[in-house]
């Protein structure tokens, strides 16, 4: 069993190091590529101020918040749920950084990115090596894959770690499988009869249209970890 969290954070401020804190934890379970709806969400009470910039784009504040628990009231239920899971974050460093400056103020094992128990996927880093010199913020992969985001009209951490599960299964999808899409494409072309012209006209992709095709392979063969059917295909020629 493949259990997957699509982890999101909203904060006070950009810069944990600077004392900005945690106000909100989303994370969305996924196991085996089916979400399960088994999700974690808190707001929590950051006993500092909101920066007026963060708060423009969450909307978040901190009169709403004022009620909200303390990271470390929440800190056992939250890592209980994440457990050994493997967590999916665009923009890891970001969401890892604050999430770390919160478990050690409370003395708590830091989410390691080269803990051999869990694996980190960002997202971000995996749409930079599909998309190089792109946008690749989630409201452009969202309009790049044809994912509804209307309902962002400010940066939400549930909704936002939702979205990121559509993102993730769009980037990823058809690399399960090296045949996927192969075989049953041989069984449709069975069932119609094909009639071609006596002559064919070939048409050669030139060098600049070889080296895209060769980029865009690679990082599908490197998010993937190795089961890109173009790869498979070219290999064996």
């Amino acid at each position: 069993m493949s259990r997957q969290l699509f982890l999101d954070t909203e904060t006070t401020g950009l810069f944990a190091e600077q004392g900005h804190r945690v106000i909100e934890i989303a994370c969305v379970e996924m196991i085996d590529r089916r979400l399960t709806k088994n999700n974690y969400h808190t707001y929590l009470n950051p006993e500092r101020d909101i920066d007026p910039g963060a708060e423009q784009v969450h909307g978040i504040s901190i009169d709403f918040l004022a009620d909200k628990p303390k990271f470390a009231d929440v800190v056992g239920e939250f890592l209980a749920y994440i457990g050994e899971a493997e967590l999916i974050i665009h923009n890891a460093t970001f969401d890892l950084g604050f999430l770390n400056a919160e478990l050690a103020r409370v003395k708590q094992p830091l989410i390691d990115k080269g803990d051999t128990k869990r694996a980190i996927v960002d997202t971000l880093k995996m749409a930079k090596e599909q998309f190089p010199g792109k946008k690749n913020n989630l409201n452009a992969l969202c309009e790049r894959f044809d994912i509804d985001n209307s309902a962002r009209t400010l940066h939400g951490a549930l909704l936002d770690a939702e979205l990121l599960g559509d993102v993730y299964l769009a980037l990823t999808r058809g690399q399960n499988s090296l045949d996927i899409g192969i075989n049953a494409g041989a069984k449709k072309m069975d069932a119609i009869a094909v009639k071609r012209p006596d002559k064919l006209k070939l048409l050669m992709a030139n060098d600049e249209e070889l080296r895209h095709h060769a980029e865009v392979v690679a990082g599908i063969q490197k998010a993937s970890g190795g089961k890109a059917v173009w790869a498979m295909l070219e290999s064996a020629n």
